[in-house]
C-alpha cells in the first residue's frame, strides 16, 4: 500500500465533503447509531467509552476541587420554570413537555429538563437557612432535552448528556471567583485530556446564557474554521435566589440571598475531538480519554509462540496500567491497521516471529504513522512516553491551525470579505452595540464567540459601525 493511499475507502475525504466526513466517521468507527426517535442518537460503546473517560477525567477534578455528586428529577413542573422571567423565556422554544400521565391529563404540565437551575435552586431553599450551610458545590451527571430543529450526531441532538454544576454561595466575590475557576478548569481540560487548544473569554450580552448575569465560554477551532462552544460557565447573582426566595442568616445576623453559578461540559466535545483531530483515515483519539490507548497485532498468529508472545506483552501492558485491546482474529493484518486507525486508537504494536527472534515489537503511532522498534521487556516502560509524544504533537498541530487562523480585521468590507472567503476567527474591535452585533449575524452569519481579555486600543474603532470601540472580540460561523 503506498503512502498517500486511503486505507479506509468508505469515509469521506475532509476536503471533498467535511459534514459527510464527520457523519462517516461517527457511524464507521461505531461511535453511535441513528434511532428510532427523532433527533437522538444511540451511543455504541465505543462512543460511550470515550464519554466514560470524558466522565472520569472532569469528575476527578470537580471532587479534587471540593464539588460533590448529586442527581436531580427528570421534571420540572411548569410553576416552577416560570419563576424566573429571563430563563423560562430563554427557554420555552426548546421545551419539550409531558401533559399525561398514563390515561390521565396532568393538572399541571411537567418539563423535561433542558437544564436544572429551577431544580436546584427549590432544593437550595429547602436546605440553606445559615451562612453555615454555604457554600454548596453540586454537580450531576444526566442527559437533557432541548427541542433542536436541526440536529446532528454529538454537537445538536435532542437528548444529549452532560454534566452541569450548581453552586451556591454567601457573596458575589465567591460566586464569581467560582465561575472563573471552572472556566479554567475546562481550559485545562481541553489542552491537557483533549489536546484541543481554546479560547476563553466573556460571551456578549445577547449570546449570554439565559437567566445568567455573565456567561463566560471556551470556544475551540475545528479543522473546517467553523467555532464549537466547548463549555460555558454563568455567574446567575442572586436572580434565582430572589425568584425562589433563598435566603441565609449571615454572620451578622442578617437575612441575604445566596448568589449561584452554573457551569457545564456535554457531549458535543466527542464531536470536537473528531473535528479537531481527525483525518482522512478517520479518528485519532486523544491518549487520555481512547477507550483502548494501545491495540496488539500478532503478525502470523499461527505460527508457534506468536499468539503466547502477544498475550504476554498484553499483560505487561496491562499490569502498567494502559487500557489494551489485543486483536488474535482470523483478519488479516492490514485490514486490522485500517480498523483500528479507524477508530482512532492511539498505538499500535505488531509482533511476529521475526519481531520475537529479536526480542523486540512494532510501534506504530496513529497521527504520524512514524515506526519503532520496541524491546519486549521495555515495551510496558516505554509506550506511555509514546502517548505522551502523541498528545503534545496533536495539541501542537491543533494549536497552530487554529493560531495561523485569527485575522486582525479593522474594516467592515474587509471583515465581510474574511468571514465568506477565509474560514476561522476574525480578531475585531466592537463598540457594544447589540446593532452591530445583530448585523455581523444577519450579513455574514457569524457571532460573536468570546470577548478577548485584553483591553481594547483606546483608538480603535468598531468594526462594524466605525464608532468608538469598548471591547476587542473574536467572531466566527459556528456549529
Amino acid at each position: 500500500m503506498g503512502k498517500n493511499e486511503k486505507m479506509v475507502q468508505a469515509i469521506t475525504s475532509r476536503e471533498e465533503d467535511f459534514s459527510r466526513w464527520y457523519t462517516d466517521i461517527c457511524l464507521r468507527a461505531e461511535l453511535c447509531s441513528y434511532s428510532s426517535v427523532k433527533g437522538c442518537i444511540i451511543l455504541r460503546p465505543y462512543g460511550y467509552g470515550i464519554w466514560e473517560l470524558i466522565s472520569c477525567e472532569l469528575d476527578r477534578r470537580f471532587k479534587e476541587t471540593g464539588h460533590q455528586n448529586v442527581m436531580m428529577p427528570l421534571f420540572i413542573p411548569e410553576g416552577m420554570l416560570q419563576k424566573e422571567k429571563d430563563h423560562v423565556e430563554g427557554f420555552a422554544p426548546e421545551v419539550a413537555w409531558v401533559t399525561h400521565g398514563g390515561d390521565e391529563q396532568l393538572a399541571e404540565r411537567l418539563c423535561v429538563r433542558p437544564t436544572s437551575e429551577t431544580l436546584f435552586c427549590d432544593h437550595y431553599a429547602d436546605i440553606i437557612e445559615s451562612w453555615r450551610d454555604l457554600p454548596k458545590l453540586y454537580n450531576q451527571w444526566v442527559s437533557v432535552v432541548r427541542w433542536e430543529k436541526t440536529t446532528r450526531p454529538f454537537l445538536r441532538t435532542r437528548e444529549f448528556f452532560w454534566q452541569e454544576g450548581h453552586t451556591a454561595h454567601a457573596t458575589e466575590e465567591e460566586a464569581v471567583r467560582e465561575t472563573l475557576d471552572m472556566l479554567d478548569l475546562y481550559a485545562e481540560f481541553y489542552q491537557n485530556a483533549l489536546a484541543i487548544p481554546v479560547l476563553r473569554g466573556l460571551k456578549s450580552e445577547s449570546e449570554k446564557f439565559a437567566g445568567a448575569v455573565n456567561t463566560y465560554t471556551v470556544e475551540a477551532m475545528m479543522h473546517d474554521g467553523k467555532a464549537l462552544q466547548a463549555g460555558t460557565t454563568h455567574y446567575l447573582g442572586d436572580g434565582f435566589a430572589r425568584a425562589f426566595d433563598i435566603q441565609f442568616t449571615d454572620k451578622d445576623n442578617t437575612l441575604r440571598y445566596i448568589h449561584q453559578t452554573s457551569w457545564g461540559i456535554s457531549s458535543r466535545s466527542i464531536g470536537g475531538i473528531i473535528m479537531v483531530h481527525g483525518d482522512d483515515d478517520g479518528l485519532i483519539l486523544p491518549p487520555a480519554v481512547a477507550p483502548y490507548q494501545v491495540v496488539v497485532i500478532p503478525i502470523a498468529a499461527h505460527k508457534q509462540g506468536v499468539g503466547e508472545k502477544a498475550a504476554e506483552l498484553v499483560d505487561r501492558l496491562k499490569a502498567a496500567g494502559l487500557r489494551v485491546i489485543l486483536d488474535d482474529s482470523d483478519r488479516m493484518p492490514g485490514w486490522k491497521y485500517a480498523e483500528y486507525e479507524m477508530k482512532g486508537v492511539p498505538i499500535r504494536l505488531e509482533i511476529g516471529p521475526r519481531d520475537i527472534e529479536k526480542g523486540q515489537c512494532i510501534a506504530v503511532s496513529r497521527d504520524n504513522r512514524e515506526k519503532r522498534e520496541l524491546p519486549l521487556d521495555q515495551a510496558a516502560d516505554l509506550v506511555p512516553s509514546l502517548l505522551e509524544a502523541l498528545h503534545d504533537r496533536i495539541y501542537q498541530k491543533a494549536k497552530k491551525s487554529m493560531e495561523s487562523r485569527i485575522y486582525d480585521v479593522e474594516s467592515w468590507d474587509r471583515f465581510v470579505e474574511t468571514m465568506e472567503k477565509t474560514p476561522g476567527f476574525i480578531r475585531a474591535a466592537w463598540c457594544g452595540s447589540e446593532d452591530c452585533e445583530a448585523k455581523v449575524k444577519e450579513e455574514t452569519t457569524a457571532t460573536s464567540r468570546c470577548i478577548a481579555d485584553a483591553k481594547v486600543p483606546g483608538s480603535s474603532s468598531c468594526v462594524v459601525c466605525g464608532k468608538p470601540a469598548l471591547h476587542t472580540v473574536f467572531w466566527g460561523k459556528a456549529y
